[in-house]
C-alpha cells in the first residue's frame, strides 16, 4: 500500500479538537513499526482539480486570506483570522463582500476554524495527497493511503469547518470519476458526520456518500446527518446516513457498517474512498463510541471483503498512540488474505 504524507502539515499548527499536528506522526510511527507499506511525497497538482469539487471563489479566499490580513494590520500576524459574523437564514450568499470580515464568514461554518499563516500550503498539499492517492489506484494499486492533516470531510464546496478547509476524500473521488471512472463511492467512518462531503455530492449519481456517524441530535455538526438525508434530483437514493447514539460499541457499530458495505455493494462501485476517521475508540473522553483496537481490525477486513480498488484518507483524531494503533489497524485488516 503506497501512503501519500503531506510534510508541509506542521505548517497550519492546528486549533486542538479532533485536528492536532502530532495526529500524522503516531499514525507514521507506527505504520514504520509495522512495516506496512511505502511513504511517499505527493506531486503537486493543478489547482483546476480543486476547482472540480470547490468553488474558484473560495479557493482564492483561501490563498489570500492571510496575506490580505497581515496588509490591514501588521500586527495580525500574530492573530489567527477567525469569523465573527455568518449569513443567517434568508442572507444572501451570491454577492462576496469586499470586506474581509464578511468574506471570512461567508466561507465559514464555526468559529473553531482559524486560518493561519501555513493554512493554505498545509490544506493544498494535503489535497495533493489525496489526489495522488486517487491517481495510484489508476496506475495499479489496490491501495492506497493519505496521510494528511488537516481533515477535509467538513468542508464543503465554498466554506470550511470542524478544522477542515478542504475536502480531501471529496476530492479523491472525483479525480477518479475524471481519470475514467463511472461510479465511485465513498464510506466516511469517522465519528461526527462529513456534512461537507455529503453536500458536495447530494445531487450527483455518480457518487454514492455513505457515513456511519454519531447522531447529529447530540454531536457535530448537529444540522446534517440525519437518516432521511438520501439525496436530491440526480443524486436521490445516492446519499445514506447511518446515526448512532452515544455509547454505541462494536457490535451495534459492525451492524451499520454490515448494512453500509450491503448498500455500496448494490451501487456497484468501480472504488471506494474511505474518510477514515478513527477516533470513535473507547477510552477517548471525547469519543461518543466504545469501538476497541480488534475492531478496528475488523472494520479493515470487511472494507476489504468488497474487493474494491480503495483510497483511505486519514481525517480526525486526538494525537494519541491508540489513534495510530487504530488507523493502521483498519489498513492492515484491508490488507488481510481473505
Amino acid at each position: 500500500m503506497l501512503t501519500f504524507f503531506n510534510e508541509h502539515h506542521a505548517q497550519h499548527a492546528g486549533n486542538g479538537g479532533s485536528d492536532q499536528p502530532g495526529r500524522i506522526d503516531v499514525v507514521a510511527a507506527e505504520l514504520a513499526q509495522r512495516g506496512l507499506g511505502r511513504i511517499v511525497t505527493p506531486h503537486g497538482v493543478a489547482l483546476a482539480s480543486l476547482e472540480r469539487v470547490h468553488t474558484p471563489r473560495y479557493l482564492h479566499f483561501l490563498r489570500s486570506a492571510w496575506s490580505e490580513w497581515l496588509a490591514h494590520d501588521p500586527r495580525n500576524a500574530g492573530r489567527d483570522i477567525v469569523p465573527a459574523v455568518w449569513p443567517a437564514r434568508g442572507m444572501r450568499h451570491d454577492i462576496e463582500p469586499d470586506d474581509l470580515l464578511g468574506r471570512i464568514g461567508l466561507h465559514a461554518m464555526d468559529a473553531h476554524t482559524p486560518i493561519k499563516a501555513g493554512t493554505w500550503i498545509a490544506a493544498k498539499t494535503g489535497a495533493d495527497c489525496a489526489i495522488n492517492a486517487a491517481h495510484a489506484l489508476r496506475l495499479g494499486e489496490h491501495g492506497s493511503f493519505a496521510l494528511t492533516r488537516p481533515p477535509g470531510r467538513h468542508a464543503g464546496a465554498d466554506y470550511g469547518g470542524g478544522g477542515c478547509y478542504l475536502n480531501n476524500a471529496a476530492l479523491a473521488a472525483q479525480h477518479l470519476l475524471d481519470d475514467g471512472l463511472q461510479r465511485v463511492a465513498i464510506l466516511d467512518i469517522g465519528s461526527r458526520h462529513g456534512n461537507g462531503t455529503q453536500g458536495i455530492f447530494y445531487h450527483r449519481q455518480d457518487v454514492l456518500c455513505v457515513s456511519i456517524h454519531a447522531d447529529p441530535r447530540t454531536d457535530y455538526p448537529f444540522y446534517l446527518g440525519h437518516a432521511d438525508e438520501t439525496g436530491a434530483g440526480e443524486g436521490a437514493g445516492c446519499n445514506m446516513n447511518l446515526p448512532l447514539p452515544r455509547g454505541t460499541a462494536g457490535p451495534q457499530w459492525m451492524m451499520a457498517l454490515e448494512t453500509a458495505c450491503i448498500r455500496m455493494a448494490g451501487y456497484a462501485p468501480q472504488a471506494l474512498v474511505v474518510a477514515l476517521g478513527a477516533d470513535g475508540f473507547e477510552g477517548d473522553p471525547d469519543s461518543p463510541f466504545l469501538l476497541t483496537s480488534g475492531d478496528f481490525l475488523r472494520i479493515g477486513e470487511r472494507i476489504g471483503y468488497l474487493d474494491l480498488p480503495t483510497v483511505f484518507v486519514l481525517e480526525g483524531g486526538a494525537a494519541r498512540p491508540e489513534l495510530g494503533v487504530n488507523v493502521v489497524n483498519v489498513l492492515e485488516g484491508f490488507e488481510a488474505p481473505a
